[in-house]
C-alpha cells in the first residue's frame, strides 16, 4: 500500500468487516504547506469540522435481511489526521454482509473505527431513509460566479495565485456573505476533479473586489489538494491578507463513491449547522 493508501490502486471490496482499510493522513502536511506559502499557522483561534455525508450505508440485521441507510460523519479539525475517502468508501462497504443486533451497534462501530483512525472522537449519526435531516438548503449570501462575464479573458493559472487578493482598507468594518459554485481542485493522487461550492462569511475593514476573490477561487482550478486542505487554504489566505475580525469559510463537494466532503473552518464564528446543497 502506498501513503496515499488505495487511493489510485486497484482494489477488491471485501466481504467481512475489516476496519484495517481505513488509512490516515497526517493533517500536519497540508498545513505545513501552507505555512509556507502563506505565514498563517493554524492554532486554538482557528475552529472548524469536516463533515462526510455517506449514502450507501448498508449492512446485515440479526436475519440475515439487509438494511439501509446514511450516515453524517462529523471530524474535528483538531484531529491529526484526515481518512482517506477511498479506504472510508471500502471499510463502509466491508459491513454489507455483517450481522448488526442494532442500528446503535453501527453506530458505535463506525465511531469506534473512525476515532482510532483519526485521532480524537468522531460523531456518527445513522439517518432514516425517510429523515429530512439531509435536506438540500440554498448557500448563504449572494453569487458572485457572475461578476467577470461582462469582458475581458480569465487565463488559465498553473496553480493558486493569491496575488488576486488585493487587501487595500477602508473606513469601516462591513459584513460580507457571498458563495460561488466554482470551485475545482484536483485530487492530489489521482488528479481526479474535485468540484464544490464555497462560502465565505467575513468581516473586515479591508475592500472586497469580488471579481478578484473570483478569480483568486478559480486559480484552484488545477491546484492538487484533498478537500480539507483547499479549505483551509482558503481560509489562510483570507485571514492573512484581510485580517477579519471574524471569518467563515466552508465548501460543499459533490459526491463521488456514494459520499461528499464539507470542510468548515471558522475565525470568531459559529460553525453552525451543515446541510446539504443541490448538487450533493
Amino acid at each position: 500500500m502506498s501513503i496515499h493508501g488505495v487511493l489510485g490502486e486497484s482494489t477488491s471490496y471485501s466481504k467481512t468487516y475489516d476496519p484495517t482499510i481505513l488509512f490516515a493522513i497526517s493533517r500536519q502536511i497540508g498545513r505545513d504547506e501552507i505555512v509556507k506559502e502563506t505565514g498563517f499557522v493554524f492554532d486554538d483561534g482557528t475552529k472548524g469540522v469536516d463533515v462526510w455525508q455517506a449514502f450507501e450505508i448498508s449492512w446485515l440485521n440479526p436475519v440475515g435481511v439487509s438494511e439501509v441507510a446514511m450516515a453524517r460523519l462529523t471530524i474535528p479539525a483538531t484531529s491529526p489526521n484526515i481518512v482517506e475517502s477511498k479506504s472510508l468508501k471500502l471499510y463502509l462497504n466491508s459491513l454489507n454482509f455483517t450481522k448488526f443486533t442494532s442500528v446503535q451497534e453501527v453506530k458505535q462501530t463506525i465511531e469506534q473505527d473512525l476515532s482510532n483512525c483519526v485521532g480524537v472522537a468522531v460523531q456518527v449519526e445513522i439517518i432514516d431513509l425517510d429523515s429530512d435531516a439531509l435536506g438540500i438548503v440554498k448557500p448563504v449570501g449572494i453569487c458572485i460566479d457572475e461578476v467577470l462575464n461582462k469582458g475581458g479573458n480569465i487565463e488559465l493559472t498553473d496553480d493558486i495565485d493569491h496575488s488576486f487578493l488585493m487587501n487595500t482598507k477602508q473606513a469601516e468594518l462591513k459584513r460580507h456573505q457571498f458563495y460561488s459554485n466554482l470551485l475545482r481542485s484536483n485530487c492530489p493522487v489521482t488528479n481526479q476533479p474535485d468540484w464544490g461550492t464555497v462560502q465565505i462569511d467575513i468581516s473586515t475593514d479591508y475592500e472586497l473586489d469580488f471579481g478578484d476573490l473570483l478569480k483568486y477561487i478559480l486559480s484552484f482550478r488545477q491546484h492538487n489538494g484533498f478537500h480539507e486542505q483547499c479549505v483551509e487554504r482558503i481560509f489562510a489566505d483570507l485571514m492573512v491578507n484581510f485580517k477579519p475580525q471574524s471569518l467563515k469559510v466552508s465548501a460543499n463537494y459533490t459526491r463521488r463513491g456514494g459520499i461528499d466532503i464539507n470542510p468548515v473552518r471558522v475565525f470568531n464564528q459559529e460553525i453552525g449547522e451543515i446541510r446539504r446543497l443541490v448538487r450533493q
